[in-house]
């Protein structure tokens, strides 16, 4: 069978690795990532994917196939024929995307051809050396912990033998998915609200996507970064300062009403208003959470990771609705959307999803209905952040992501969960370990403020990267600052003795 990457170039034949047993393989908050070549290796590759194969055959149907995507990275489209051969080596049919595909789309045709599951070759949002291995189950979304827990216990079996190999299917999986979003979002409205948008694909694999379905409705856009590139042009693809300036800027020159900038597989989403200003994802979510609530009126409850902003919760209690929290990963989402009545799930990183399409963050349906929510409400998007700012109180975020040895991280976060008393000056009131240490402070300026937004400072090592993340919600800039400083020096402080 003939097989073509997604800028229609024979790849060279790979070497077949030994598959010997590697330590490094271990999943994190959504599947498997490491650092290509040097634990990203074709036999380490082709383990994770016997695991999955055997997953398969024993908890799945296998003879409803498998669906493997793969983004932009070096080396993905090889990477995602190795898994191809291994899988169908043991008797399960594959579909393989034949050209470079967002992860929602991989994920949406998993669920739409009703596949045993699926595989995403990425590292979603981690810098260029790195890749991974995303699993997708029959339901379209990350796999639950329960799932993936499996997965893991079957690394290093042998795959018993079979017969013949199962065919590998070359598949284009972006034009069903491209159909069910823009039957999802208003495009005639978006289109008609005659706004223009920047799109900004990072290099990465939702290049074209929005700028396909823009050009057909006749919306006036401008695109950056959008040719396929595996180094990301030398960015970090992932839509968070400061790898959104060009964004910004290019926002304000292009005379657009907004900007949307998706990651490296275009399952998250960041945002910039006209002027430029950066719009990170909580207010995403709150923006989308109260359209959903006041206009769609869509019924269901909302559920957030503990790292999102409490303005969430403002919003839920003015519409009577549950609002559930979660640890960091969106399997910990999908697995609610699953279970019980789930309207919209949200994580920090700009993950977001809305279980009438999948139970499944997408950046590229979340630029349509940001854009949508514009055209309803006849705003700009500076003006929807004003709006919730003003009605659910000024509230103000921020992270820093620390590189720190190993052992002065475990000490820090072993210091933490000891118990402190206090964090630049600001009272601790409460504190929850359920994923990470994350206190809740007393800060005299919410004294000052109607309304004023919860403090919150969370500390938490990073499930797939070397980092101890700081994350910071408050009601004031300035004490966001302040706050994520002294974190800072505190975890530092480790490192001077490790």
């Amino acid at each position: 069978m003939k097989f073509f990457n997604g800028r229609g170039v024979r790849p060279h034949r790979m070497i077949n690795d030994t598959h010997a047993q590697s330590p490094a393989i271990q999943f994190g908050t959504d599947g498997w990532r490491a650092v290509i070549a040097d634990d990203f290796t074709f036999a380490n590759v082709r383990t994770v994917a016997a695991a999955i194969a055997h997953y398969i055959l024993h908890c799945e149907e296998p003879q409803r196939g498998l669906c493997i995507g793969y983004d932009t990275r070096f080396g993905s489209a090889h990477f995602a024929r190795a898994v191809a051969e291994v899988v169908a080596s043991a008797g399960i049919p594959v579909c393989l995307a034949d050209r470079i595909t967002p992860t929602p789309a991989l994920s949406y045709a998993v669920r739409a051809r009703g596949a045993a599951g699926g595989v995403m070759i990425t590292s979603s949002h981690n810098p260029s050396q790195w890749n991974g291995v995303k699993y997708k189950a029959s339901y379209g979304g990350s796999g639950s912990p329960k799932i993936i827990a499996q997965i893991e216990s079957r690394l290093y079996r042998p795959l018993p033998a079979s017969n013949t190999s199962a065919p590998i299917t070359l598949v284009d999986f972006c034009p069903p998915y491209v159909e069910a979003i823009t039957r999802f979002a208003d495009v005639a409205a978006i289109a008609q609200s005659g706004h223009r948008f920047l799109i900004d694909s990072l290099h990465g694999a939702g290049a074209g996507i929005l700028a396909g379905i823009f050009t057909q409705a006749g919306i006036a856009f401008a695109p950056i970064h959008s040719e396929p590139d595996p180094l990301f042009g030398g960015l970090h693809p992932e839509p968070i300062p400061p790898h959104t300036h060009a964004a910004q800027q290019a926002v304000v020159a292009e005379h657009c009403s907004a900007g949307w900038i998706t990651d490296g597989d275009a399952d998250r989403i960041g945002a910039v208003d006209e002027h430029g200003h950066y719009v990170d994802s909580h207010k995403i979510f709150c923006i989308l959470l109260r359209w959903l609530l006041q206009r769609k009126q869509w019924p269901g409850d909302v559920v957030r990771s503990l790292n999102v902003t409490r303005m969430a919760d403002r919003i839920c209690a003015q519409h009577g609705r549950a609002l559930h929290q979660v640890g960091i990963g969106f399997k910990y989402i999908c697995d609610l959307m699953l279970g019980g009545n789930i309207l919209i799930g949200g994580e920090e990183s700009g993950g977001i999803g809305i279980a009438r399409h999948l139970p499944e963050r997408d950046g590229l349906l979340n630029s349509l209905l940001l854009a949508n929510v514009m055209a309803d409400e006849r705003k700009t998007l500076g003006e929807l952040v004003a709006d919730l700012q003003r009605e659910y109180g000024a509230h103000f975020y921020d992270r820093i992501d620390l590189h720190l040895p190993e052992a002065a991280k475990q000490a820090a976060m072993a210091h933490l969960r000891a118990g402190v008393r206090e964090f630049a000056s600001m009272v601790v009131e409460r504190m929850e370990t359920t994923d990470g240490v994350l206190l809740f402070l007393n800060n005299p300026a919410a004294a000052k403020l109607p309304n004023a937004a919860q403090t919150w400072l969370l500390f938490r090592a990073s499930g797939t990267e070397p980092l101890l993340r700081l994350y910071c919600e408050s009601c004031t800039p300035e004490s966001v600052q302040v706050l994520l400083h002294a974190a800072r020096e505190f975890a530092l402080s480790f490192g001077e003795n490790h």
